[in-house]
């Protein structure tokens, strides 16, 4: 790894934990270095001006350095722009930085996925709770699409026959799109597959879901979850847990 300085960087914590006495280790998602692990020295102390900048879920510009796959945190700034989530939001947008922690390799940029990334932390804080869910499923699809994990979502993964738009289909782990029964409670028409597929060729896919699709999204939550773990190698995701155990009190 180069040991050049890299300056001006937009990025957000992911994840953070002690260090030292005064130190953190940082999970960061830049948007040109994608997913790099930081050591911020010094942050915890009284005086540190980093102490209140280095907090999920806001928008960064930092500068680091050094070799190997540990790099040194050498300046943070706060980019603005919105207010911390709470409640609910802030337990989607953990959720959110689990997926990243999860499904991005260290080293491997993926400045799409920061973009989405940063515009639905953006609608966070202010979103209502349809609004919220239709977020984090859009992100999913945009997310698994990215990394080459979502099937084209016009024909039968296995088949390779088109949709019959009155027909059902579900998204399966391991065999993609395939057609089902009438009564497959989690299925959807073929139609509503088709539209989901020309949302995401839109030059801005993330406004079109959101637009053109939210219906459709909102019965996306089980099948996006089966196959988010699948590739995740869990059963369920701590956050996703975390938000049950709430709900259920």
């Amino acid at each position: 790894m180069a040991s050049r300085r890299i300056a001006d960087e937009p990025a957000y914590v992911l994840h953070r934990h002690d260090w030292s006495e005064s130190s953190l280790i940082l999970e960061v998602f830049t948007r040109h270095h994608g997913r790099v692990v930081l050591a911020a020295k010094g942050v915890k102390r009284p005086t540190s001006s980093f102490r209140p900048i280095l907090l999920p879920l806001q928008p960064l510009a930092i500068a680091f350095g050094g070799e190997g796959d540990v790099r040194a945190l050498k300046a943070a700034e706060w980019a603005g722009g919105h207010v911390m989530p709470t409640g609910e939001a802030l337990l989607s947008g953990y959720y959110l930085n689990e997926l990243l922690m999860r499904l991005l390799a260290r080293d491997d940029p993926h400045p799409g996925v920061f973009d989405v990334y940063a515009a639905v932390v953006r609608l966070l804080a202010g979103a209502d709770a349809d609004t919220l869910q239709w977020a984090l499923r859009a992100f999913e699809l945009l997310l698994l699409r990215e990394l080459g994990l979502l099937p084209t979502l016009h024909i039968q993964t296995l088949s390779l026959q088109p949709l019959i738009p009155h027909a059902r289909y579900t998204l399966l782990p391991e065999a993609g799109l395939q057609q089902v029964s009438d009564s497959e409670p989690h299925a959807l028409a073929g139609a509503h597959w088709l539209t989901l597929q020309q949302a995401l060729d839109q030059a801005v896919p993330l406004v079109a879901l959101l637009q053109d699709c939210s219906s459709v999204l909102a019965q996306l939550q089980r099948p996006l979850r089966q196959l988010l773990n699948y590739h995740c190698g869990v059963e369920t995701l701590r956050t996703r847990q975390m938000m049950l155990d709430l709900q259920s009190l």
